[in-house]
């Protein structure tokens, strides 16, 4: 396997990045909900907050915990108006090796919560994991594939998680590996005696169709097409939004939708998509965010909602984008701001123009946190937003923090 792309979630941080954008407008309140300490609670959290649906979250830690090998973690609104967080999973012993837990957690209908290790499992390249909870309020946990144990497999699984289709199947991606070394798409089916294979669809080539550091969480359409980017190659060598389209025989097809060419257009793009019901997507590159439109007959234009500048505006955008009830999107940048990155808001206006609003600026010392990186924004029923940052706080070891409309 492919030891030498250890650290590759990293290699993103020295890609160059140059442009710079418009100057947003005042921020807003940021309440730090949970400062982790680096020990029993966790640390370094890399994930967006996932919703039970009953008021509660749950996201990952990268570090900590009781074996120091990051933990699955719950977050309880309580009486007073705050938020009491439990550890629901310590990593690091048994089958799950060295782990490492990172990305967004999907639940399932019953409960079960699923996830990935972007290293671990039984060979150290990275596993997908189950935990399910029981009666007396404990949780249980499966390992259900561990990357690296067949012939090109795929290595290193993106550190934004997994997907459920309607079956119960999951999605992701891996950053490296494969047929070509370049990555994959893969698929891990569920059988009826609770065993899952899994099934690569796609190996990136690594040369216009795009791949290395294909990243993202995939994103699944009604017709069960899948749609996300890889951060470098494509036509341009600035990465790519890219299309698999099942067919039959259960082949599937690859497509390049647009291909990034640096400069005002963007570049690097890395956080998972967002699809809106026209069918429309939505992402970030290093400093711009973008709309790709579909068209009639099957062409996609590009058109940019709005580039950063740097400053206080902020720079470099690496996860994704969320919609609110009213189509407003919302999103982080890792540096600007007051050095330490941004939480902003794009609202469209009628004639087509985006307007940045900028809700909160991390401050220079770090204390609430700086630096949101690759975890995507959650939002309540009541348009509070929810984040992540891997670093900052009382312990430098990250926070969980909201911010009220």
């Amino acid at each position: 396997m492919h030891t030498r792309f250890a650290g590759h979630r990293r290699l993103i941080y020295s890609l160059s990045i140059a442009l710079m954008c418009a100057i947003g407008s005042a921020a807003q309140t940021e309440t730090i909900i949970h400062s982790f300490t680096g020990l029993s609670d966790g640390g370094l959290p890399e994930s967006a907050l996932a919703s039970d649906g009953k008021g509660n979250f749950f996201g990952t830690t990268h570090y900590g915990g009781t074996n120091f090998g990051g933990v699955v973690y719950e977050l309880n609104p309580n009486s007073n108006g705050g938020w009491t967080e439990q550890v629901v999973y310590n990593f690091g012993l048994g089958t799950f090796g060295a782990a490492n837990p990172s990305g967004t957690l999907a639940f399932d209908t019953k409960g079960n919560i699923y996830g990935v290790l972007t290293s671990g499992g039984t060979l150290n390249y990275g596993a997908v994991f189950e935990i399910s909870p029981s009666s007396n309020g404990t949780w249980t946990a499966k390992l259900l594939y561990s990357f690296g144990t067949s012939p090109n497999d795929g290595a290193f699984p993106s550190a934004e998680g997994v997907v459920l289709d309607a079956a119960g199947n999951l999605y992701g991606t891996s950053n490296v590996g494969g047929a070509y070394a370049y990555g994959t798409v893969y698929e891990l089916v569920t059988g009826a005696n609770g065993t899952w294979t899994e099934k690569i669809l796609y190996n990136f080539h690594g040369g216009s169709d795009g791949g290395m550091l294909a990243g993202s969480t995939p994103v699944l359409d009604n017709a069960g097409n899948i749609y996300g980017v890889a951060s470098l190659y494509g036509g341009k060598d600035y990465g790519v939004v890219y299309e698999l389209s099942p067919g039959p025989g259960g082949n599937w097809t690859g497509k390049v939708l647009y291909s990034f060419a640096g400069g005002a257009g963007g570049a690097y793009p890395t956080g998972s998509l967002l699809l809106d019901s026209s069918g429309n997507l939505y992402g970030t590159t290093n400093c711009t965010v973008y709309e790709l439109i579909r068209g009639s007959k099957g062409t996609w234009t590009e058109k940019t909602l709005h580039t950063f500048v740097g400053g206080k505006d902020g720079a470099t955008s690496l996860a994704g984008l969320i919609f609110d009830k009213a189509g407003n999107l919302y999103g982080t940048t890792r540096d600007g701001g007051s050095h330490r990155g941004t939480v902003f808001e794009l609202s469209p206006g009628s004639n087509g123009v985006w307007t940045e609003k900028i809700l909160h600026r991390f401050a220079s010392n770090g204390t609430d946190g700086y630096n949101p990186e690759f975890s995507n924004l959650t939002i309540d029923a009541s348009g509070n937003v929810f984040g992540t940052t891997y670093v900052g706080g009382a312990s430098n070891t990250g926070v969980v923090f909201e911010i009220q409309p």
